[in-house]
């Protein structure tokens, strides 16, 4: 069975392995989270990214509050006078974006990890793919953290620009490739319609997952091959 899920921002992880256990998810099925784990609540999603390193049949996507974070790798090194000096302003400005989009919590949390468990996150976040093709059953999928930028049908997801796949702000209206289905989260399906707040946003071509974790909404889990929804 393959399943997805997406922005869960900082979600508990034993709560996320309760879901799991509640969709009876199990080590021949296979689970693609669409991007931002990581930052605004709890524990920033640290322990959701530890757990993801002893994974599997877990794929994280690259989400963009992953991408935040990876551009701030230097806080990988050790943290001195002389270094802070030495930082740059384009460093300043991403190490303050990053806080200004609910990176503190997370950066909190890593400080507490052993070093080299963040170097294997961090790792572990550059190898993350921006896209997933997957066929379920008989029937086609992309996966990837916001839909497209920017989209034509005569693009193939391969030519995008990785901003295009992890900032893209789909509108209700918007049609995507007719024979691949395209299933996202980054948007919160609320703005979409307010009807759909806490709920998976569908359309014929496109569906969203992102059913609002970050501001304290249960994530719904999706099976591709039933259409299956899983919430606790």
């Amino acid at each position: 069975m393959t399943y997805v899920i997406s922005d869960l921002h900082g979600y508990p992880i034993e709560k996320l392995k309760k879901l799991l256990k509640k969709a009876n998810f199990g080590e021949n099925d296979f689970l693609y989270i669409l991007g931002d784990v990581i930052d605004r609540n709890g524990d920033g999603g640290v322990g959701i990214l530890e757990w993801l390193l002893a994974q599997t049949n877990v794929q994280l996507i690259l989400g963009n509050h992953e991408a935040m974070l990876r551009s701030c790798s230097f806080i990988t090194d050790e943290i001195t006078d002389t270094n802070i000096e030495k930082l740059g302003s384009d460093q300043i400005s991403c190490l303050q974006n990053y806080i200004l989009n609910g990176g503190g919590c997370t950066l909190r949390a890593l400080h507490k990890l052993p070093h080299e468990t963040v170097l294997d996150i961090f790792d572990y976040l550059r190898d993350c793919p921006l896209y997933e093709a997957v066929t379920v059953g008989d029937k086609d999928y992309i996966l990837v953290h916001a839909g497209y930028e920017n989209f034509s049908p005569d693009r193939k997801p391969s030519d995008y620009l990785s901003d295009e796949l992890i900032w893209a702000e789909p509108e209700r209206m918007d049609e995507y490739y007719n024979d691949i289905h395209t299933v996202f989260g980054h948007t919160p399906t609320y703005l979409f319609d307010s009807a759909y707040d806490g709920k998976i946003f569908r359309t014929r071509t496109w569906t969203c997952i992102d059913c609002g974790a970050g501001k304290g909404n249960e994530p719904v889990l999706l099976r591709l091959d039933d259409n299956r929804e899983f919430k606790l």
